[in-house]
Order: C-alpha cells, then structure tokens, then sequence
C-alpha cells in the first residue's frame, strides 16, 4: 500500500513538472560564502596508482616528516583529479579520444533536460556552526536542510538559473531501510524518463565517505577564495555481468563535464572513478553519481563546491542544447 501511495504521489508529481517549460538562459550567481582561514591547508594528499589498494592517499606536509594523524581526527585533504580516471575495472579506455568525440547527447531547449536524484539522500555532512541536526543513523538525517538533498536544492537552483530545465527529486530513498534504495531510485529514475522523454541527463548526488581506524577525511579544494569540499564523478560499467552496454557514453559526459569544472578550478574535482556496478546508470546515457565532499566535510564546503561546480559545468552544459 505504501509503494503504491508513493507511486501515485510520483506520477502526480510528473504531470505537474512536465507541463512546465523552463524559462530564459541567465547569468549564474557567484553566492560563494565561507572565507578560508589565514593559514592555508598544510596536509595536502595525493591520489597515486602504486600504492596498495585502500591506501592510495599519501601525505605531503609543508616543512615536516608524514606522520599518522591522531585517532579521532578529521585530516584536510586534497586528492589530485585533473584529467585522470581511477579505472577500477579490467577494461581499457581511451580518456583522449572520448574527450575528443564530445558528450554523445544533446539537450531538448523547451522541456525537462536534467533529473537530479538522491539514492543515498540522508548522507550528510560533519556538524559544524549553525549546522546542526538530528541524526538518523551515524553520518545520516532525514532533514534535507542538512543531507545530500540541501546539495541537490543549490544545485537545481543554480542549473536552473543558467538557462537549464532542471527536475530535483527529494525524495529518500535509504530511509528507513537502506537495503533496496538503488532499486527504489531506480524505479523513480524509470518514470520520470517515461514521463519526461527529454531527460538526457541524469545526477544522483551523494556524500562520499573516506577514512578509516577513526580517522576522517575531509576532502579540501580552495577556489575564488571559499574554501570547498571536492567534487568526484562515477561512472558505473557492465563488468558486474549485468546489462549496461551504453557505459561509455556515460563516461564521455563524465569527461565533458569534468575538463569544464577542471578548467575553471583546478583543485575542485577528484579523478574520474570507473567501477565494475551500473549503479542505475543503464537507464540512459547521461547518468553520473557526483560525489560532493566526504563525512568530514561540513556542509558550508559542500554548498561552496557545488556552486564551483554549477558555474563552470552550466556554460558546457548550454552548449549542448539544441537551440531552435
């Protein structure tokens, strides 16, 4: 019964966006916050493909020996991206020449293009300030002033500002039972694509989370001034055994929007993760999860990342609208 009273409440919720047709292209907002402090990030932490699986971040620490951070600490950390892809599957890829071809999609001027999701939506972030919540599980709250969801909210505002048709689902899909919430995104994601044929893209926004033996990560991108949380795109493949032969495609729009947000801000994005799951990204080929930060980053960082993240994707994103 509950599934079906969801269901309805979706397709209700369809007819209404669909009906809706976006307006004219604007500037996007800078609405960057939070100055970073006088003394800059000293642990700095780079991404290296020799190390031991699980322990691939190495420290880096201006004028003194590495050394292992306290238990119960949260470490500054920034994961060198640029144009690389941590390929964690046995395929072979060409970054060079899916960056060359392009996307592979476009975008429909006059109806919804984008659906942002949140599989995951009760991740949230290190409380910190005036961010303070109820948590539902360790790391976790249904509040979606403080979870993954405020991300998707800024977002969709920004997107939507630039001149983009932005749908944002806010519903929580890993609450209360976080077994089955891909399936349940899934079935959310199949419908709005029915509903809504002109979706190309689709965004599943979620909080990474890094660190282990009490020790968190916060992942640190410096940028314009605000300090900022860093930003990952994943792609998923078919090497699980289950069907998705379109990966590619999704991994080229990775790259597309991955050299725009690394050309405007060097230090923003993570390297591209390529991984054996599909994570729903069978359903069509724009979808990406886009990781905003980590557990220790509070979500002051993650709201200055995504506003990075919008201003420079936005302009590529226009690009590939099919203006009449």
């Amino acid at each position: 019964m509950n599934r079906m009273i969801r269901r309805l409440a979706l397709l209700l919720a369809l007819l209404g966006v669909c009906l809706v047709r976006a307006g004219t292209q604007g500037a996007l907002p800078a609405r960057l916050g939070e100055r970073p402090p006088e003394e800059r990030m000293r642990n700095v932490r780079f991404l290296t493909a020799s190390a031991p699986a699980g322990r691939r971040l190495m420290a880096v620490n201006a004028g003194a020996e590495p050394s292992a951070p306290p238990e119960d600490t949260v470490v500054a950390t920034t994961i060198e991206g640029g144009m690389t892809i941590r390929n964690e599957t046995g395929y072979w890829v060409d970054a060079a020449q899916l960056l060359a071809e392009g996307p592979g999609l476009t975008l429909p001027p006059d109806e919804p293009q984008i659906l942002i999701i949140h599989t995951h939506a009760s991740e949230a972030y290190t409380q910190s300030g005036a961010d303070r919540y109820s948590p539902s599980d360790d790391g976790r709250t249904e509040d979606t002033q403080f979870n993954v969801v405020r991300i998707g909210d800024e977002l969709t505002a920004l997107l939507t500002e630039a001149g983009l048709n932005v749908i944002h689902d806010r519903g929580i899909y890993d609450y209360p039972s976080y077994t089955g919430s891909y399936t349940r995104a899934g079935e959310a994601v199949a419908q709005y694509l029915e509903s809504c044929p002109g979706i190309r893209i689709v965004l599943d926004i979620h909080r990474d989370a890094l660190g282990s033996g009490g020790v968190v990560y916060k992942t640190m991108a410096e940028e314009d001034g605000a300090t900022a949380s860093q930003i990952m795109l994943l792609v998923g493949t078919d090497e699980s055994g289950l069907e998705h032969p379109n990966w590619r495609g999704n991994l080229a729009l990775a790259l597309y929007l991955q050299n725009a947000a690394d050309s405007a801000y060097p230090t923003l994005m993570r390297p591209v993760s390529l991984v054996p799951q599909r994570y729903n990204q069978q359903l069509t080929p724009g979808s990406l999860i886009v990781e905003v930060g980590s557990s220790g980053n509070t979500l002051r960082e993650a709201l200055n990342a995504v506003r990075l993240f919008a201003r420079a994707v936005a302009p590529a994103l226009l690009d590939i609208v099919e203006w009449e």
